[in-house]
């Protein structure tokens, strides 16, 4: 009953009207700008599966990922704060406001113990007890790796804002949510549940859905902004003009997020290889780019370093600022970037 549950809902009633007047939602699903079947030319799903049955060794890495284990509660004041949690999880500390982006705290990236989907070693140093008093809850799409059903149930009563993509809160209805703390935006919608910080959805390459139908929630990034500082929260994507045309309307940006991981060329459309995470940076206007999507799952067959190292390779090549933290160590937005290449002492 618990992993039926954990599938969640898809939108009905008066939420399902609202999804079908949204301008990115035709023929029953919503829509990429762009044609972007799932599964490349290069794809076969069949040969796929039969290849995740049997991934090669270098896909999990040979010891326990390092961490550093930092007292959340009191992070520094002052300058934005950003702590990664491995994949795509971190912690946002904004002008003494904590955000909490796409938590997953549950140790697998599947709602069945697969050992595929099960996290690496060493990853698992934080918690939900670790956090602080969040403020808001950013859910960027309804994949499992990214909506978290027993994460988000312990932090249900716990958060007064959860912000998220039209549709979405068709899970979180079902899981029992005061609906009244969540809010649902299309590209391009804005809110700012507090002042001093407003969230733009804009768009992203992507799909959605945790069963057998897909697209019925919409995916999205989101721009963040407070008086002082523009950071873009990236999410999943496959690279396309989207990233151009938000650099040129919401850039430049102090940081940007970016997914480089779980990428493979049968599913090139829906997650960037590491040069394109690179140049969807460049396309961003952004001074400094965080790779994330990486290091904390096996989601795909490349070696599970492999990442990192292509995208620090493009970066010296397009002079890219790039940071490259632990899990758990502490950035300062605009002043402090860790860049030990930690990954290579596992």
């Amino acid at each position: 009953m618990g992993i039926i549950k954990s599938m969640g809902e898809n939108p009905e009633g008066e939420r399902l009207k609202r999804v079908q007047q949204s301008p990115n939602y035709r023929d029953g699903i919503f829509q990429n700008q762009h044609d972007t079947p799932v599964m490349s030319e290069k794809g076969d799903f069949f040969k796929t599966f039969k290849k995740f049955l049997n991934k090669p060794k270098d896909t999990l890495p040979p010891r326990p990922i390092p961490t550093v284990k930092k007292d959340l509660k009191n992070l520094p004041d002052g300058k934005p704060v950003l702590v990664w949690f491995g994949h795509s999880s971190y912690l946002l500390k904004i002008d003494g406001k904590h955000i909490l982006v796409d938590p997953v705290f549950s140790g697998y990236a599947s709602p069945f113990k697969f050992k595929s989907a099960k996290s690496f070693d060493g990853t698992n140093a934080y918690n939900v007890d670790d956090l602080p008093p969040i403020d808001i809850l950013l859910i960027t799409h309804d994949h499992y790796d990214h909506l978290d059903y027993k994460t988000v149930l312990k932090l249900k009563d716990k958060v007064p804002h959860i912000i998220t993509s039209l549709g979405v809160g068709s899970h979180l209805e079902y899981w029992g949510f005061d609906m009244s703390k969540v809010t649902e935006l299309d590209w391009n919608d804005s809110v700012e549940k507090i002042k001093g910080l407003k969230f733009t959805s804009a768009p992203a390459r992507h799909f959605s859905g945790r069963s057998f139908t897909r697209a019925k929630t919409l995916w999205a990034s989101f721009i963040l902004k407070t008086p002082t500082h523009s950071i873009y929260l990236g999410a999943d994507s496959g690279y396309d003009t989207h990233f151009k045309t938000i650099g040129e309307q919401h850039g430049r940006f102090d940081l940007a997020i970016l997914e480089s991981g779980q990428y493979n060329q049968a599913w090139k459309n829906i997650h960037m290889m590491p040069e394109e995470t690179v140049q969807a940076s460049i396309d961003l206007n952004a001074k400094t780019l965080l790779p994330v999507h990486w290091g904390k799952f096996c989601l795909a067959l490349h070696p599970w370093n492999e990442p990192i190292e292509r995208l620090l390779k493009k970066a010296g090549e397009l002079h890219v600022n790039v940071t490259t933290p632990l899990i758990g160590e502490p950035i300062i937005i605009g002043e402090s970037y860790p860049d030990q290449k930690w990954w290579r002492e596992v």
